[in-house]
C-alpha cells in the first residue's frame, strides 16, 4: 500500500510499536473521558443559543460509529492480545480511526460544551446570534450565511456572500469631532473632520487609558488611525511643559511585511512632523546608524528585523528600554508561520515589563478572526476595557465576497477556464463603468493577463468597454513616451499594469491616472495591496498559486494576502459596497471559505520553531535552566491554545486533567530543543540540573538569525583550511537553502549561468546546492537573469548566503582562525557584488566601464594606484582627464597607517602597541559616520589569531592617532615575525598588514620561584612582648603568613618586600615595622605611603582608633584633602600620605628637617610601580635612597604588595639585602581560600554587554551567597544604578523583593529619611546599597554601616571602593572589567591590580571558610584574565614615559646638575634595573656596556632637549644644568614641565578673567577630567546657559568641561548630572595650583592687569561668585533680597557693582562697620532685617574675616629725592589685622577641604601699569612688617616727573577684602 520506498518508514514503526500503542491508548482513553464529561454537560444544557454546522465531510459523519467500532475491537484486542490489530488502530491503516479528524471531533464537542461565554461591552459578533445554514462544497460541508448564493456551472462554482447590512448603532455611540480631540491630537488627524464609527468606539481606551488593545476589524476599516491614537497619547505622557521630550522614549510598528512598512513610514511621517516627531523605517531594506535610531521615535519595522534588534539590544537604553508602545499589525499572522516570531518577540517585551518594571504597552490590529479571546489573552488585554471586536458589518464599504473553484482535469485547463472567468467578471464590471483590480502573482503574468483580457475583448468586439470615458492628452502624451512598451500598448485602451520592476516613475503615473479613473482595470502584483492605499470598486484575485523564494517552491496565497488585497475593494467616497472575487481551484474552494469566513481557529506555530527561539533566549541571558524556559512558554500564544486545544499539539486531556498548566509536556518540549540545541553545539544543556548556558556558536546563531539545521550543517561541513571554491560550495549546502527547488523549464537558463560563474560548481546545476552555487557566483558576478523565477530565487540566496557568511566570519574569530578573513571577504563581495580579484574602484559605481575594464586588464592594485600620480594614472588608462578622477576615488577607499611598538612582558606574553592613523580622504557620499575596521594578528607559522579588535574611525576624529595596546602570546622557539592585517569591514581592497618583527626581541630572564608557605605553629601576639601593642588586637594568634615574617620585620631593621594576596593581613607587617621604630629609633618618622586618598584615609581613621590609642603616637594624614600645618607635622611620628603629596614634600628635602628624619618608609601597594602613577613611587623611594647616601643614616624600606612575578628585581632595588627580606607568596595564598569563577560575554558595545551581565550575577548571588554579603564592583556610577535597579527586578520577578534585607522596616524608615540620594533610597528598600563618589558622606556612611552589619547582604559599588574602604564580602562579582578613559575617549581595560584588589574583597576571616570570586570578562578578554589572575604580572616602570617631569624636580633640588649626574641619578631607579633585565620592553637591543651608555645618554639629552623647549632649565657652556624660574614653580606647585611652558607662552598683559579661565583650563593637568560617554550633550546644555563662551567643537574634550564646570561654579548653577559635582572637585584640586603657578609667571612677566585678574579668578573660583557680583552675596546665607538692606546699614551708595572686571569692597566696608560699632547693636538692627537666621551667619562670618590695614614707606637708606630709573628701593610695608579672632582657613562654597587664609602683596606703577614686586603672605595674626624691594623700569610712552606707585594688598581667598595706598614720587 505504501509501496517499497516507504520501507524504511514502515521499518521505523515497527520499531516504536509499543510506544505508538501506549500514546494511542491514552489518546483514546481521554477521548472517551471527555466525551463522558461532554454528555453530562449537554443533558445538563440541552439548549444552544448557535445554530450552525461546522466542517464536516462525509466521512466525518460515519466518526461516532468508527469510534465506537474501534472501542469495541479495543476491548477485544486487549483480550486477544492481538498486536498487529493495535497497530493497524494506531496508524489508522485499516481506514478506521483517524488521528487529525479525531482531533477535530473532540474539539467540534469541547467547543458546543464550552460554558457561555460572557457579554463582553465591545464585542460586535454577529456570529454569536446570527443563524448559519450547511452547504456542501466538493466533499467538505461548511456554514454559510443563511443568504448566501451559490453557482454551478461548467466552467466553474461560485459562492457570493453578500454584503452584511450595518449594524446598528448603540445608544452610547456618537461620531467624535476632529475638534473636540486635543490640539496635539488634531494637529495629527488634520484634514479629517471625525473619526468614523469603529475609532469613536475604540477612542477612549486607545487615548484616555494605557491599556494593553486589541482591536479585530475588516480590513479598511481604519486601524491605523486607532494606531495614531495610541501614538499620541504615548507621546503626550513624555511632554513637560507643553514640549514634547523627544529623548525619553520610543514607539514601535511592527508591520508584517517591508511594502508595508514602507507605506507606515510615510503615513506616519507626514501624520507626526508637526510634532516634531521622528519616524524612521528598520528593516532588511532599511538599517539605521545608532545615531538614527537615537534621534528616531517611532520606529516602523517587520516582526523579524524587531525579532532580531530585540536579541540584540536587551538593556540598550538608546532603543529597548526606552519603547513605551508597542503596535502589532495584522496580529493574526500568528497562524502563519512567521507567527513564531511574533510570540517570540511579544513574550520578550512581557518578560522585560516584569522585570524592568517599566511599562510597555501593547497595541494588537487585526483582521477579524475567531478566536480574539485567545489573542486578547496572549496580549494581556482586559476583555471588559481592551478588547474590540467588529465583523464585517462595521466596514465602511460593505463587501460583498465571491468565491470561484474554477474546474478542470488539468493545470493547463484550470488556467484556460481561470483565464476566461476573470474575463467574464472584469466585463460584467468595466460595462457598468466601475474600475476592476485584477491581482496576480508575477511580475509576467501581470502583462500576460492585461494582454489577455484587451485581446479577448478585442475578439467579441467589446474593447470600446474598457477605454476611459476619456483620457487627457496630456495623459496619453506621458502613456506613449514611457519607456515601457507594455504601458505604451495598454495604457491608450483603458488597461494598465503595475509592479515592483517597474521603473518608479511609469509607477507613479499607473497610479495616479487610476485613481483619475483614467485606467479602467490595473493589473498588479500583492504588493500594490500592501504598499499602495488604490482603492476600486472590485478587485479579482486570478489564481491562488504563488512562488516562493523561501521555500523555493509554490505555495498558497497566504489568508492574511487575500485579506489584504479584499481591503481594497470599495471606494468610501464613490461606493455604497465593494465587491471582491478570489478565483481558486475548485479542491481549494473550502479552504478560501473557511479562512475567509472565520471558521477555523488560529493556532500557534511557534513549537515548530522552538529550538531557535529557545537559543535566542538562553543567548540574552533570560532564560538559564529548564525552569526558567517554561516559564518563558507561559507568556507565548502556545501556552493560551494549549490550554484551550490540547489535541492539536499532541496533548490529550486527561493530561490537562492532571496537571491543569501542561507544564509536563512543555519541559519535554523544552528538553527536546535543548537536546538538539546541545548536539548543534549552540547550547551547553545538563540533562541532570537542567541549566542552559550560551555558547559562541548559539549567540552567532541567535544573533544572524541562523538556524539550528544549518549550525549543525555548519558543523558538518566547515574545515580550518578552505579556498574560495569550497567556502561557496559549503554555504550552499547549507539548510537555508534546501527548499531551492529544481525545475525543468530552467534547465537551459542554469546550463547557461553556469558557462559565466567564476568557480565550477560542485554537484553542478543538476543538485540544489550546486544551483545555489551558481546562482550567488552570478549574483557576485552582476550577470543578468531573465526567468523571473531564477531572479526571484538569486535575490533570496543573496540576502541569506551575506548573512551566513557574515556569521560564519564572527564564529571564526570566535575561534582564532585566520580564515575570517576570507569569510569576510565573500562577505563583502556579496554585499559590492563585486569579486575580489576585480578593481575596488568598481565599488563606487561611478567610473565608466572602459576605464574600469583598462584598469582590470593592467591588473593594477590598490596600493599601486595610491603612488601614483594622477597624470600617470590618466595614462595608465590612456585617459589623461580621467587621471584626477581615478585619483579622487582611489582616495576615497580607506586606507591606515599602522605603526607598532612591541614589548615583551614575560618569556610568554608580549605586549603591542599599535598606532592607527587614517590616511584617507573623507567624502559623505561614500563614507559613513564610523568606517569599522577589523585588526588581527596572526602567527602565520602556526596559522593562528592571538587577537582580535573591533575598531571605528570616527569623522571627527579622522585627523586623530589611534592607540592600542594589547598582549598576545609568545611561544619558544620564537617565530620570525606575526603580522597585524587591518581590514575594512564594508570596502574591498581595504587591507593593511604591518609585520610585528620578533627574531631580535630579547625576553627577559626566567622568574624565580615562590616562597613556600611553611607549616609553622601559630605565633600568639604575646610574642610582642608589649601589652600596648597587644591591646591593638582582637585575635590571638597571628595568621601562617604574619607569622612566617614576624621575626625579620619585628627583630631586625632589614629592608622587606611582602608580595601576598589582598586580604592576607599584610596591613599587620606595617604595624610590626612600626612598633620596632617606636621601639629602637625614639624621635625618627615614619611615612605610610598609599595608592589612593580614600586608602590614606581610611588608614588613618584605622590607626586612630587603634596604633593612636595604645601608644599615644601622633599620627598625622598629608593629602590633598588635608594640608596640616608645618607643626602638625614636625609633632608627627607617623605621617599617612600619597605618592604624589609625598614627593612634593621631598622635593625639597634639604630644607625641610622633618623629611629628614625620616627613618621607616612603608609603601602599600608597591606593585602600582607598574602603573601610571608609578613613576611617583619610583622616584621617593629613589630620592631617599639618595639621602641615605648623603646623610650616611639607614632609612628602612618596607613594601607591600600582591604576589609578583619578578619579586627578586623589586626586592634588589628596594635594597633588600637577602632572601630573608622577600616573602613573595603564591596568589593561592589566603587566609579565606578563594574559588574563582571567569565568565566571558559577547557584544561589541559596552552597555548592552553590561547589561546581560546583570541576569548572571543576579544568578550567582543566589547560587554563592545566598543569605550572605556580596559585593558587585561596576565601572561607573552610573552602572551602580542599573545594575541594582535591575537586581531588585529579577528579585521581584521571583517574588522574593526583600530577599537581600534583614534590618527591620521601621529602623530602616528611619534611616532612610536621612538618604540624600533618591535612587539609594529606593534600593536600599530592597536590601541593594549603592557606593561611588558621587554620594555625600552621610550617604556612604550608612551604606557602609548596614553592609558591615549585614543588615542589607548586597552592596554594587564602583571600583574605588575596593581601595578604599575594607568592605569584605562572602563574594565579590566583577560585573565588567573595563572602563570609560576620558582622554582616549575609548573603554579602556583595569590594570590586572585592580582586579586583584576587587578580588581581595572576598573572604571574612571571621566568618568565612572560604569565599568565591566571579569575574564577568568581555568573551576575548577570558583567557588574558584565566592567566593572570593565577599567574603574578611582572612589574615594569613607567619612568621613561614621564622622566621631565621628575628630572625637573631634581634640578631644582640641586640632586641633579649636569648631564652625568642625570645619568648617575636614574641607575638609582628601579627604571635601571629593569632595563637590564628586559631590555627589548624598553627599546633596547643590546645590553653591553657601550649600548647601556648610549641609551641612556640619548634619553637623557631628549629629557632635556624637552625641558628646555618648556624653559624649564638652562645647559651652560661647561655642560652644567641650571633651573629657571619656570623650572621652579613647576616643581613647587608639582605641575607638569609641558603645562608651564604653555602658560609662559599664553600669559602677555592685559588679559581679562574669561581669557585665563581659558589659559588655565588649557594645561595638562585638566586632560584627566573625565569626559564619560555622551557627556559632551551635557557640556553642551552647560554652555548654553553660561557667559562665557567655548569652542562648539569641543564640548568632548576634558578642557573645555574644567571650563564649563568652573564657569558654572561661579554661576552657583544646578549641573546636568550627579557626576559633575565630584567632577568639580577634580577641578577644583587642581586649580588652585595651576591658578598660583600662573599668578607667578604673570607677576614674574610684570603684568599687573593679568596678575590683579588672576588673583581676581582666583578668588571668584574660592568663592563660587562672578567678579562683579556684590561681594556681600559670599556671605552664607544672604541673597539678593538682603542686599539693600544691609548696604542701607552700612551706608553704602550706589550701585553694588561698580566694574565688571573688579570685585567691590562692601565686605570690607561691612567688616569696618561690624568692628567700630557695637557688636549687639549691629546683630539687633541685622536681625530686624534679613531675619534671625541669616543675622547669625552673618555675625559669624565677619567675625573670623581679618579686618587689614596697610602703611607703607621707603627706608631710610633708600631715600632719594628724586627717584631714579632702574635703581633698586625698598618699601616697607606695615600690616595690621584689627581682628584678633579671624579665622586662619575657611571652608569655601562647596570645596573639598579648608583653604588658608593669605595674602598677596602687589606693588604697581600705575603710569607703567606695571608690576614692580610681589610677595606671598601667610595669615596675619596681629601685625607684620613686609619689605618690598623694587626698581623703577624705564618705560617707553612714560614722562618724567610725578610717578604713583601703589601697594594692593590682595585676599586670595575673599570677594571685597582687597586693600590699596598710593604713594606719589618724583623721578628723575
Amino acid at each position: 500500500m505504501l509501496g517499497l520506498s516507504a520501507l524504511d518508514f514502515i521499518s521505523n514503526i515497527l520499531q516504536k510499536r509499543d510506544d505508538i500503542l501506549r500514546i494511542t491508548k491514552k489518546a483514546l482513553k481521554g477521548v472517551r473521558a471527555y466525551r463522558q464529561l461532554a454528555l453530562q454537560r449537554e443533558a445538563a444544557n440541552p439548549t444552544s443559543t448557535i445554530i450552525g454546522v461546522t466542517i464536516k465531510s462525509k466521512r466525518e459523519h460515519l466518526m461516532p460509529k468508527h469510534l465506537k467500532k474501534t472501542n469495541r475491537l479495543h476491548q477485544g484486542v486487549a483480550l486477544s492480545g492481538d498486536r498487529d490489530f493495535e497497530l493497524k488502530a494506531a496508524l489508522g491503516l485499516d481506514n478506521s480511526f483517524n488521528a487529525d479528524y479525531l482531533s477535530k471531533y473532540t474539539r467540534g464537542h469541547s467547543r458546543r460544551q464550552r460554558p457561555q461565554t460572557p457579554k463582553y461591552p465591545h464585542v460586535y459578533d454577529e456570529r454569536l446570534h446570527g443563524t448559519e445554514l450547511a452547504a456542501y462544497v466538493g466533499s467538505s460541508k461548511l456554514s454559510l450565511p443563511a443568504n448566501a448564493e451559490r453557482v454551478q456551472t461548467n466552467l466553474y462554482e461560485s459562492i457570493t456572500i453578500p454584503a452584511p447590512a450595518a449594524a446598528p448603532p448603540e445608544s452610547f455611540e456618537f461620531p467624535i469631532s476632529i475638534e473636540a480631540l486635543s490640539p496635539l491630537s488634531q494637529l495629527v488627524f488634520k484634514g479629517i473632520k471625525e473619526l468614523n464609527r469603529i475609532q469613536s468606539i475604540v477612542y477612549p481606551a486607545a487615548y484616555y487609558s494605557n491599556e494593553n488593545l486589541l482591536i479585530c476589524a475588516p480590513t479598511g476599516a481604519g486601524k491605523t488611525n486607532i494606531a495614531l491614537m495610541a501614538i499620541v497619547r504615548a507621546i503626550e505622557q513624555n511632554m513637560v511643559n507643553e514640549v514634547v521630550q523627544l529623548k525619553t522614549f520610543k514607539i514601535v510598528y511592527v508591520a508584517p511585511m517591508k511594502a508595508l512598512a514602507s507605506e507606515m513610514t510615510q503615513n506616519f511621517g507626514r501624520r507626526l512632523t508637526p510634532l516634531g516627531v521622528a519616524v524612521r523605517e528598520l528593516t532588511g531594506d532599511m538599517q539605521l546608524s545608532r545615531a538614527e535610531v537615537k534621534n528616531t521615535q517611532v520606529i516602523v519595522t517587520t516582526p523579524e528585523k524587531w525579532d532580531v534588534i530585540t536579541r540584540k539590544s536587551v538593556g540598550d537604553t538608546e532603543l529597548s528600554q526606552l519603547v513605551q508602545l508597542l503596535i502589532i499589525d495584522e496580529v493574526h499572522l500568528l497562524h502563519d508561520e512567521r507567527g513564531s516570531v511574533v510570540e517570540s518577540l511579544v513574550a520578550r517585551t512581557l518578560r522585560q515589563v516584569e522585570t524592568s518594571q517599566r511599562m510597555v504597552r501593547l497595541v494588537g490590529l487585526s483582521a477579524t478572526l475567531p478566536n480574539y479571546l485567545d489573542v486578547a489573552q496572549f496580549l494581556r488585554v482586559n476583555f471588559f476595557k481592551g478588547l474590540f471586536f467588529f465583523d464585517g458589518r462595521f466596514r465602511p464599504v460593505p463587501l460583498t465576497q465571491t468565491f470561484v473553484g474554477v474546474k478542470g482535469n488539468s493545470p493547463t485547463q484550470v488556467s484556460d477556464h481561470m483565464n476566461e472567468v476573470c474575463f467574464e467578471k472584469v466585463l460584467k464590471h468595466v460595462e457598468t463603468g466601475d474600475q476592476v483590480m485584477v491581482f496576480v502573482h508575477s511580475r509576467n503574468d501581470t502583462v500576460k493577463t492585461a494582454e489577455a483580457l484587451l485581446e479577448r475583448a478585442r475578439n467579441i468586439g467589446r474593447e470600446d468597454d474598457f477605454a476611459p470615458p476619456e483620457l487627457s492628452t496630456f495623459s496619453r502624451k506621458l502613456l506613449l513616451k514611457s519607456p515601457n512598451r507594455t504601458l505604451q500598448n495598454l495604457g491608450p485602451c483603458g488597461v494598465a499594469v503595475h509592479h515592483a520592476g517597474m521603473l518608479r516613475s511609469d509607477r507613479n503615473l499607473v497610479e495616479r491616472l487610476f485613481s483619475e479613473g483614467q485606467i479602467r482595470v490595473l493589473c498588479c502584483t500583492a504588493t500594490l495591496a500592501w504598499g499602495v492605499n488604490l482603492p476600486a470598486h472590485a478587485v479579482i484575485i486570478k489564481g491562488t498559486s504563488l512562488y516562493d523564494s523561501r521555500t523555493g517552491g509554490f505555495r498558497d496565497l497566504g489568508v492574511l494576502d487575500v485579506q489584504q488585497i479584499f481591503g481594497r475593494a470599495g471606494r468610501p467616497q464613490f461606493d455604497s459596497f465593494g465587491e471582491a472575487y478570489i478565483l481558486t481551484p475548485v479542491n481549494k474552494l473550502p479552504h478560501y471559505i473557511t479562512a475567509l469566513t472565520t471558521q477555523t481557529p488560529i493556532e500557534s506555530q511557534f513549537i515548530k520553531n522552538l529550538a531557535d527561539h529557545l537559543n535566542a533566549e538562553v543567548s540574552l541571558g533570560t532564560v538559564a535552566n529548564v525552569d526558567d524556559a517554561v516559564q518563558w512558554l507561559s507568556y507565548t500564544f502556545l501556552y493560551v491554545r494549549l490550554k484551550r486545544n490540547p489535541l492539536n499539539y499532541g496533548v490529550t486531556w486527561s493530561d490537562g486533567e492532571r496537571d491543569p498548566t501542561y507544564a509536563e509536556p512543555q519541559r519535554k518540549w523544552i528538553c527536546t530543543a535543548a537536546q538538539l540545541l546541545d548536539d548543534a553545539r549552540m547550547v551547553r544543556y545538563n540533562s541532570h540540573t537542567g541549566f542552559l548556558s550560551p555558547t559562541d556558536l548559539g549567540r552567532i546563531g541567535s544573533h544572524f538569525y541562523i538556524s539550528a539545521a544549518s549550525i549543525m550543517r555548519f558543523n558538518e561541513l566547515f574545515k580550518e583550511h578552505m579556498n574560495t571554491a569550497e567556502i561557496l560550495g559549503s554555504v550552499s549546502k547549507f539548510t537555508e537553502f534546501a527548499n531551492i527547488q529544481l525545475r525543468r523549464e530552467e534547465e537551459e537558463e542554469l546550463d547557461e549561468l553556469r558557462k559565466e560563474t567564476v568557480i565550477e560548481a560542485d554537484g553542478g546545476v543538476e543538485s540544489t546546492h550546486g544551483k545555489v552555487n551558481t546562482l550567488l557566483q552570478c549574483y557576485i558576478g552582476r550577470v543578468p537573469i531573465s526567468g523571473f523565477s531564477l531572479a526571484s530565487d538569486t535575490a533570496y540566496i543573496a540576502q541569506n548566503s551575506s548573512r551566513i557568511l557574515r556569521a560564519i566570519f564572527e564564529l571564526c574569530l570566535r575561534r582564532n582562525q585566520p580564515i575570517a578573513t576570507q569569510f569576510l571577504e565573500l562577505s563583502k563581495c556579496v554585499h559590492r557584488q563585486q569579486w575580489p580579484f576585480e578593481t575596488p574602484l568598481r565599488q563606487f559605481g561611478q567610473l565608466k566601464y572602459e576605464l574600469i575594464d583598462k584598469l582590470e586588464s593592467k591588473k593594477f592594485t590598490l596600493p599601486q594606484m595610491r603612488e601614483l600620480t594622477s597624470e600617470d594614472l590618466g595614462h595608465l588608462v590612456r585617459h589623461v582627464q580621467a587621471g584626477p578622477i581615478l585619483k579622487k576615488y582611489v582616495s576615497y577607499i580607506p586606507h591606515l597607517n599602522i605603526k607598532s611598538l612591541v614589548q615583551p612582558i614575560t618569556r610568554t606574553i608580549l605586549r603591542v602597541e599599535l598606532r592607527i592613523t587614517p590616511c584617507f580622504q573623507w567624502n559623505d557620499t561614500w563614507h559613513s559616520p564610523g568606517e569599522p575596521w577589523w585588526i588581527l594578528v596572526e602567527d602565520p607559522s602556526t596559522d593562528h589569531l592571538y587577537h582580535t579588535e573591533y575598531v571605528v574611525i570616527h569623522k571627527k576624529n579622522r585627523h586623530d592617532t589611534q592607540q592600542l595596546v594589547f598582549t598576545v602570546p609568545l611561544f619558544e622557539p620564537l617565530s620570525s615575525q606575526y603580522y597585524v592585517r587591518a581590514v575594512s569591514e564594508k570596502w574591498l581592497g581595504a587591507l593593511v598588514v604591518e609585520e610585528l618583527k620578533l627574531d631580535r626581541l630579547r625576553l627577559p630572564l626566567q622568574y624565580q620561584a615562590h616562597t613556600p608557605l611553611l607549616n609553622l605553629c601559630p605565633l600568639p601576639i604575646s610574642a610582642l612582648q608589649n601589652i600596648r601593642y597587644q591591646a591593638m588586637y582582637k585575635f590571638q594568634f597571628f595568621n601562617p603568613l604574619q607569622t612566617q615574617f614576624f621575626h625579620t620585620v619585628y627583630h631586625t631593621d632589614e629592608n622587606i618586600l611582602i608580595g601576598a594576596p589582598t586580604g592576607s593581613g599584610k596591613t599587620v607587617a606595617a604595624e610590626l615595622a612600626l612598633f620596632r621604630l617606636f621601639n629602637n629609633c625614639p624621635g625618627c618618622k615614619a611615612v605610610y605611603i598609599a595608592p589612593l586618598k580614600a586608602l590614606v584615609k581610611e588608614r588613618v581613621i584605622n590607626w586612630s582608633q587603634r596604633l593612636v590609642r595604645c601608644t599615644d603616637k601622633v599620627i598625622v594624614e598629608l593629602t590633598g584633602d588635608v594640608s596640616p600645618d608645618l607643626v602638625a607635622i614636625e609633632r608627627a611620628d607617623l605621617i599617612v600620605t600619597t605618592p604624589e603629596k609625598w614627593d612634593g614634600v621631598s622635593r625639597s628635602w634639604q630644607s625641610r628637617s622633618y623629611v629628614k628624619k625620616v627613618a621607616l618608609i612603608i609603601i602599600d601597594e608597591i606593585h602600582m610601580l607598574g602603573e601610571e602613577r608609578g613613576p611617583v613611587l619610583e622616584i621617593i623611594v629613589s630620592r631617599f635612597n639618595y639621602i641615605s647616601f648623603q646623610l650616611h643614616k639607614k632609612i628602612r624600606f618596607v613594601g607591600l604588595s600582591t604576589a609578583l612575578a619578578n619579586a627578586h628585581d623589586l626586592a634588589h632595588w628596594l635594597g633588600v639585602k637577602n632572601s630573608r627580606g622577600l616573602y613573595n607568596f603564591r596568589p593561592s595564598v589566603r587566609p579565606v581560600p578563594l574559588e574563582v569563577h571567569i565568565e566571558g560575554f559577547p557584544g561589541r558595545h559596552y552597555c548592552p554587554r553590561m547589561a546581560t551581565m546583570n541576569r548572571p550575577t543576579y544568578a550567582a548571588i543566589l547560587t554563592h551567597s545566598r543569605g550572605q554579603p556580596t559585593l558587585v564592583f561596576v565601572s561607573s556610577r552610573r552602572q551602580t544604578r542599573l545594575t541594582a535597579l535591575d537586581l531588585i527586578s529579577f528579585s521581584v520577578a521571583d517574588d522574593r523583593p526583600k530577599q537581600f534585607l534583614t534590618i527591620n522596616e521601621k529602623r530602616l524608615e528611619s534611616l532612610l529619611q536621612n538618604i540624600v540620594d533618591t535612587t539609594l533610597r529606593h534600593t536600599l528598600s530592597f536590601g541593594v546599597g549603592l557606593h561611588h563618589a558621587g554620594l555625600v558622606e552621610g550617604d556612604r556612611r550608612i551604606v557602609e554601616e548596614l553592609f558591615c552589619e549585614q543588615r542589607i547582604l548586597v552592596l554594587v559599588a564602583t571600583a574605588t571602593l575596593a581601595w578604599g574602604v575594607n568592605l569584605p564580602a562572602h563574594l565579590v562579582v566583577v560585573k565588567g572589567t573595563e572602563f570609560f578613559d576620558a582622554k582616549t575617549k575609548k573603554y579602556k581595560d583595569f590594570p590586572v591590580t585592580d582586579v586583584l584588589q576587587m578580588m581581595g574583597r572576598a573572604g571574612r576571616p571571621q566568618f568565612d571558610e572560604s569565599a568565591t570570586a566571579v569575574i564577568l570578562v568581555h568573551d576575548t578578554k577570558k583567557h588574558f584574565y584565566k592567566k593572570f589572575l593565577y599567574e603574578p604580572f611582572p612589574v615594569e616602570s613607567k619612568l621613561a614615559d614621564v622622566l621631565a617631569d621628575h628630572l625637573n624636580a631634581e634640578i631644582v633640588s640641586g640632586s641633579v646638575f649636569s648631564k652625568q649626574s642625570a645619568v648617575e641619578f636614574l641607575t638609582w631607579t628601579y627604571f635601571f634595573r629593569r632595563l637590564a633585565q628586559n631590555p627589548s620592553f624598553y627599546g633596547l637591543e643590546r645590553v653591553d656596556q657601550k649600548n647601556m651608555n648610549y641609551y641612556l645618554s640619548k634619553l637623557i639629552q631628549n629629557t632635556i632637549a624637552a625641558l628646555q623647549e618648556a624653559d624649564c632649565c638652562v645647559v651652560n657652556e661647561n655642560d652644567t644644568i641650571t633651573p629657571t624660574t619656570l623650572g621652579a614653580i613647576a616643581s613647587f606647585y608639582y605641575l607638569k614641565h609641558s603645562t608651564v611652558g604653555m602658560l609662559s607662552k599664553a600669559l602677555v598683559d592685559k588679559l581679562q578673567h574669561s581669557d585665563l579661565l581659558r589659559i588655565m583650563s588649557n594645561a595638562s593637568e585638566f586632560a584627566e577630567v573625565p569626559v564619560r560617554h555622551n557627556e559632551e550633550h551635557f557640556n553642551a546644555q552647560l554652555a548654553a546657559v553660561l557667559p562665557w563662551k567655548v569652542g562648539k567643537d569641543s564640548y568632548d574634550s576634558p578642557h573645555t568641561k574644567a571650563n564649563l564646570l568652573l564657569q558654572a561654579r561661579f554661576e552657583r548653577c544646578e549641573l546636568p548630572v550627579v557626576d559633575y559635582q565630584t567632577d568639580t572637585k577634580t577641578v577644583l584640586d587642581q586649580t588652585f595650583r595651576v591658578l598660583q603657578a600662573m599668578i607667578d609667571i604673570a607677576s614674574g612677566g610684570g603684568y599687573f592687569v593679568s596678575t590683579h585678574s588672576l588673583v581676581g579668578l582666583l578668588q571668584m573660583v574660592v568663592q563660587a561668585r562672578w567678579i562683579h557680583e556684590n561681594s556681600l552675596l559670599t556671605i552664607p546665607g544672604v541673597e539678593e533680597s538682603h542686599l539693600p538692606s544691609i548696604m542701607h546699614m552700612i551706608g553704602a551708595a550706589g550701585n553694588a557693582c561698580q566694574s565688571p572686571v573688579v570685585s567691590d569692597g562692601l565686605l570690607r566696608e561691612l567688616c569696618k562697620f561690624y568692628q567700630a560699632n557695637d557688636k549687639s547693636r549691629v546683630t539687633a538692627t541685622l536681625q530686624g532685617l534679613v531675619g534671625p537666621r541669616v543675622s547669625l551667619k552673618i555675625t559669624e562670618f565677619v567675625e573670623g574675616l581679618p579686618a587689614m590695614e596697610l602703611t607703607a614707606i621707603l627706608c631710610e637708606d633708600s631715600i632719594d629725592e628724586p627717584l631714579r630709573f632702574q635703581k633698586e628701593y625698598v618699601l616697607k610695608v606695615f600690616l595690621i589685622n584689627k581682628n584678633k579672632k579671624s579665622l586662619d582657613t575657611i571652608r569655601p562654597y562647596q570645596w573639598p577641604r579648608d583653604v588658608p587664609v593669605q595674602w598677596i602683596l602687589v606693588l604697581q606703577y600705575v603710569q607703567g601699569d606695571a608690576l614692580l614686586a610681589m610677595k606671598r603672605i601667610k595669615h596675619v595674626r596681629n601685625k607684620t612688617t613686609i619689605a618690598l624691594a623694587f626698581s623703577i623700569p624705564r618705560l617707553t610712552g612714560v614722562e618724567l616727573g610725578r610717578i604713583t606707585i601703589q601697594a594692593h594688598l590682595f585676599s586670595t581667598c575673599f570677594l571685597g577684602l582687597n586693600a590699596c595706598i598710593a604713594m606719589n614720587f618724583l623721578i628723575n
